[in-house]
């Protein structure tokens, strides 16, 4: 899979951009706040829908102007398709070859990507809000019913949350919750399952490239913490039904799942260091893109925004022999001492960015 061509216009602060990409390695470079994360920025949109980065979509666009777009072109070995998007102050549109897209389950699997930030180092320790989003963006990737599942499960859940307020002005509705629940367990059993296969995967193959970073001396265990299992999910959601309505809202569920991360046995967020933490997230994104090769039969695009110079040479080096033969787009300041190494490797195609406008070195 790669991404050949990318057509930017007000794009936060890009102006314009037209962009044809190399197969192998891509390097922006340039000074800082010169929109290098907005041009990644606006591949991953058109691969998952939304950026990776905390905000509005409206934010996308270009201070001063009334809409933004993004044209990304991809080969995935069967023919070029075009993701087209579309952002003002309403919102987004989205097509795929001149088609609409009227839900975002019809937009994932078109361009696959693995996106690691320097925020990404801190998976072990963040929130379990950031985990669980890590595992749903990639599910959704893989698996097209991982998406509906998902959007219908916390929609049910919404409505749930909903009665749950009103049953406190009218008791008789508690009569109705038994209908939300089945819902939510027709919708939340399937994904508990495909969490734990994913993360059974990942786990396996994350082990192996920490324990080949590290030289065998560490070992990476990542578990899956369901909130609940297929078998007892209806029990426990009538088991605190009456909790759920005297909070008014439902406290059992897929939402409250989250992830653990061993190194040697024990807790990464208790007792890992940084070099650890560090390693262990780059494990984690390099089994990411074998899970996808895995299950899709096509190697994903990477993104690697600002992080080589989060990690050290010999972590570099891992990544960057990993790596090898699949296409990448990589953000550098052209003030790094490795800049020049990558650069002048082969099959490189080097693009330097400042204000927003982009152009091949």
């Amino acid at each position: 899979m790669q991404v050949t061509r990318v057509i930017l216009n007000n794009f936060r602060n890009i102006a314009a951009a037209d962009v044809v990409l190399g197969a192998g390695i891509n390097i922006i470079h340039g000074d800082n706040a010169q929109g290098k994360t907005n041009f990644l920025e606006s591949v991953y949109l058109s691969s998952v829908g939304r950026s990776h980065r905390a905000g509005r979509d409206r934010d996308l666009v270009r201070l001063g102007e009334k809409t933004a777009t993004s044209t990304v072109f991809v080969d995935a070995g069967h023919g070029t398709d075009k993701i087209s998007t579309e952002i003002d102050k309403d919102g987004k549109k989205m097509w795929v070859n001149g088609l609409p897209i009227r839900r975002l389950g019809e937009l994932f699997g078109h361009i696959l990507c693995v996106i690691f930030s320097p925020e990404d180092l801190s998976l072990i320790k963040a929130g379990p809000q950031i985990r669980r989003r890590f595992m749903d963006m990639e599910l959704c990737q893989l698996y097209p019913t991982y998406y509906h599942n998902l959007r219908m499960y916390y929609k049910v859940m919404k409505q749930r949350n909903n009665l749950l307020r009103d049953i406190g002005t009218n008791p008789k509705l508690s009569e109705t919750l038994d209908v939300w629940d089945e819902q939510l367990v027709q919708y939340g059993s399937p994904i508990i399952d495909a969490r734990k296969t994913f993360v059974a995967g990942l786990s396996q193959i994350a082990n192996a490239n920490q324990n080949q970073i590290t030289g065998g001396r560490e070992c990476l265990e990542i578990t899956y913490k369901a909130n609940v299992e297929q078998g007892n999910f209806t029990d426990k959601l009538i088991k605190h039904r009456h909790h759920d309505i005297q909070r008014k809202h439902t406290s059992i569920g897929i939402h409250k799942d989250d992830m653990e991360f061993h190194i040697n046995h024990k807790d990464g967020r208790l007792y890992a260091s940084q070099g650890q933490q560090r390693t262990a997230a780059l494990s984690i994104k390099l089994a990411e893109i074998e899970l996808i090769k895995k299950e899709r039969g096509c190697t994903p695009i990477l993104l690697l925004d600002d992080i080589l110079s989060e990690l050290d040479a010999k972590r570099q080096k891992f990544l960057m022999e990993k790596i090898e033969g699949m296409q990448s787009i990589i953000t550098l300041t052209g003030a790094e001492s490795h800049f020049e190494t990558y650069a002048n490797h082969t099959n490189t195609t080097v693009f330097h960015m400042e204000k927003g406008c982009v152009h091949i070195s």
